[in-house]
């Protein structure tokens, strides 16, 4: 059977073969990817902004003991360490304290695997909640809280921390996960506490 052979007309320069795109095309193609991939990395960058500015942990128990039996452990630097998590997790965690034993202004550092800074408290209402700030430097000024409600049964514990990033972005990012760094801490705290008015 005779083979049929197709004859191209000449091709001169500039002319496409209609398999290969023409070259003109190919810089409006490259403007079109640059345009869109900024758009992508811009879109990207400003994610975390779109995230939370804050995050709060919150963990609570009913101790039964009164709310005059558990407030002097959380009103007191040397008192708090009766109860404090960390001491568990990191038995060379080292500790200092500053200001008064008790009270407004009582204080102290830590130093750990964990981290570095000190824990003030900076108001209290007796017998019903204390408030201390935790300066951990470039990380942040968390403010955490403890709240003492009588209830059947004993009383209810509330422990709270609330960070605030502002426009930090990877604060933002951090704070999705805040619960689950800190969630069973705070468990084991209130354990902590159970057990210290138990054996007091």
């Amino acid at each position: 059977m005779p083979m049929s052979i197709e004859r191209l007309p000449p091709r001169h320069g500039g002319e496409s073969d209609g398999l290969t795109e023409p070259t003109g095309d190919r810089p409006k193609a490259l403007s079109t990817f640059i345009l869109a991939g900024g758009a992508i990395a811009a879109t990207v960058a400003a994610l975390p902004y779109a995230l939370p500015g804050s995050a709060t942990v919150e963990r609570s128990a009913i101790i039964d003991a009164s709310p005059e039996e558990i407030f002097p452990l959380l009103a007191s630097n040397r008192g708090f360490q009766k109860i404090n998590p960390y001491l568990d997790a990191d038995p060379k965690l080292k500790i200092a304290f500053s200001g008064p034993d008790y009270g407004v202004g009582s204080t102290f550092a830590f130093d750990g695997k964990d981290g570095k800074g000190t824990q003030t408290i900076t108001a209290m209402e007796e017998n019903r909640s204390v408030t201390n700030l935790i300066d951990l430097g470039s990380m942040g000024q968390p403010v955490q809280t403890f709240t003492l409600t009588p209830v059947e049964g004993g009383t209810k514990v509330v422990w709270s921390t609330t960070s605030e990033f502002g426009m930090n972005p990877i604060g933002r990012v951090i704070g999705l996960f805040m619960d689950g760094f800190l969630g069973k801490t705070y468990e084991k705290g209130l354990t902590n506490i159970s057990n210290a008015v138990t054996a007091a």
